[in-house]
């Protein structure tokens, strides 16, 4: 097993529906509800919309680390996150990601998309799901 840098702790009562979730640091504080689009009433936030920004601010930081081993300047970056939540056929949920990354210091189209394929080979939420969720990855509006 390897060295561990960081274990992040949170506590959730109530689940999605109706939940209140807290880090041990008391930095995030987050009431859990169903969406409208579900047929709930809002209101706060849902676990698809923490994994959405959970796994595009660990991408822009992968990118970060892939940038800087090749001494570019990436430090403008914006990512668009979709994290979508799908029946499956047997009568469960899976979830599908699409990451549209934009690299403004980056012109070329091919020098873009190679920094967003090692960030993904990089980037921990990219390791975890690899495998297990569909990833669609665009670097500048041009799909990987």
């Amino acid at each position: 097993m390897s060295k561990t840098l960081y274990t992040a702790n949170a506590h959730v009562t109530g689940g999605r529906a109706a939940g209140h979730g807290e880090t041990s640091d008391g930095s995030l504080v987050v009431d859990l509800r169903l969406p409208q689009d579900m047929g709930g009433e809002g209101g706060g936030t849902n676990p698809e919309e923490l994994f959405a920004v959970g796994y595009a601010a660990c991408f822009e930081s992968a990118l970060g680390v892939v940038a800087r081993r090749r001494k570019l300047e990436a430090g403008d970056v914006v990512i668009d996150s979709n994290v979508m939540l799908l029946p499956t056929e047997e009568r469960g949920f899976k979830l599908a990601v699409e990451l549209d990354i934009t690299l403004p210091s980056v012109d070329d189209p091919v020098a873009a998309a190679e920094l967003v394929r090692d960030a993904d080979a990089v980037c921990p939420y990219s390791n975890a799901t690899r495998g297990n969720v569909d990833v669609s990855l665009t670097a500048n509006g041009r799909p990987l």
